[in-house]
């Protein structure tokens, strides 16, 4: 599942395709549906889409103007296709819609604590050899905290430190933000260096392909 280049030499990501496939399984009684604590909303077992309808232009455009940066390619057209999801797998509640997103340090200063409280203090910080490793190489313990209070926050699941991060410190050629999945349950953050490959990781687990 990869992306193709528009007219304009941009990628195109196939969330459309993608998210119909995640949604049509999350709704199936027999595979996922039964999983969840409650069924699913009437809407969305109605129209058969976990999210909602696609964000504006100028929706898009004031996020980035609110945060002073350019989002990312894939997760600026992900919000164009839908602004905001629900599960993605048990562990993240939703994606949030662009009204809701923020920095980090802003919207979970005590998630941004209780990973970088006192890192400074030990003097150590993960080489490049070790952390620029992505895929089943990649250890999680090879991450860098330091960066934590400069992330995206896209996600939110109450009560929960599962969250999705989007990194700005790390950018690839294309101009993608390194996307992470931080949770409690994990000794650091799995990196992606997309949201684009981050979701497919995210729909490759939630299929249990590993």
């Amino acid at each position: 599942m990869g992306s193709v280049r528009d007219h304009g030499g941009e990628p195109a990501y196939a969330w459309r395709d993608l998210l119909q496939r995640w949604s049509d399984e999350w709704l199936d009684p027999v595979l996922h549906e039964q999983e969840r604590a409650e069924p699913f909303p009437d809407e969305v077992r109605r129209t058969r889409w976990l999210g909602s309808g696609g964000a504006t232009g100028e929706e898009v455009d004031a996020l980035e103007d609110r945060l002073s940066a350019k989002l990312p390619t894939s997760y600026r057209q992900f919000l164009l296709t839908t602004n905001g999801w629900l599960n993605t797998t048990h562990d993240i509640d939703r994606i949030l819609p662009v009204r809701e997103v923020g920095w980090a340090r802003d919207l979970a200063p005590e998630l941004v604590a209780a990973w970088t409280d006192g890192y400074g203090d030990v003097g150590f910080r993960v080489d490049d050899e070790e952390y620029f490793v992505y895929g089943e190489a990649q250890d999680a313990v090879s991450s860098r905290p330091e960066y934590l209070p400069y992330t995206l926050k896209i996600s939110h699941t109450p009560e929960a430190t599962d969250v999705y991060l989007l990194n700005p410190c790390v950018v690839t050629p294309d101009g993608e933000w390194e996307a992470w999945h931080l949770a409690h349950w994990l000794p650091g953050a799995v990196r992606y260096q997309s949201f684009w490959e981050l979701m497919n990781g995210q729909y490759r687990s939630f299929r249990g392909e590993w």
